[in-house]
């Protein structure tokens, strides 16, 4: 086997479990795909995927080092995403019941979002997140070798944030699918209510983290 197809199965080995693993972005797309519908939830998913690539792509060119050993610019992205994810728990516990009567789940849009709106929760959501920092720069330590070429290495971070863009597209899909509209529906009001209490558990959770 070529040496960077054995070094892509390697990576795409350990970011099988990173992708399907309970975390803010999947918590995100469920979210968007229930209360916004399928259009926004993939918009979204696209969002992530984008700031997926900005991780990769400052951990190759060595910034994501000066990061990890710098207290001062962690702790800044860190509390960056702590008063993100709090944002976006609390708003999501004051939302309203929402009501969908449309028989179609992929058209019905029951609140209304633009698309960057939808794109830049997708993006904040996995750029402020400082642990991807010593993901990436750990996983690249071990995995991909220091004379693999720069183009290489982005081209390993095109094809890792294609399947995760695919596997949020698949979530998005199933979770507007008619049956989970409906189900939605009713009970609406107490999805906000979990989904905002996951949003500040894992915002009190980063809040935690520390760097090294």
């Amino acid at each position: 086997m070529h040496p960077y197809l054995f070094e892509l199965a390697s990576l795409m080995a350990i970011f099988a479990f990173v992708i399907v693993s309970p975390g803010a972005d999947l918590a995100m797309v469920i979210r968007q795909a229930l209360v916004h519908g399928r259009r926004q939830a993939i918009v979204t998913s696209f969002g992530i995927g984008a700031a997926f690539m900005l991780h990769v792509s400052y951990t190759i060119l060595g910034l994501g080092l000066i990061i990890s050993q710098s207290i001062y610019l962690f702790n800044i992205v860190k509390w960056c995403g702590v008063a993100y994810l709090l944002y976006i728990g609390v708003k999501a516990l004051r939302a309203g019941k929402t009501d969908i009567t449309a028989p179609e789940a992929t058209d019905v849009e029951p609140k209304q979002q633009s698309a960057r709106k939808a794109f830049i929760l997708g993006f904040a959501a996995n750029a402020l997140n400082p642990k991807a920092v010593f993901f990436f720069l750990s996983i690249f330590s071990a995995v991909i070798s220091v004379h693999t070429p720069m183009v290489v290495k982005f081209g390993y971070g095109l094809v890792m944030a294609s399947c995760l863009i695919a596997w949020f597209i698949g979530v998005s899909t199933f979770m507007t699918t008619a049956r989970m509209r409906a189900a939605f529906s009713r009970a609406s009001q107490w999805i906000d209510r979990v989904s905002g209490a996951v949003f500040i558990v894992l915002g009190l959770k980063l809040a935690t983290e520390k760097a090294g």
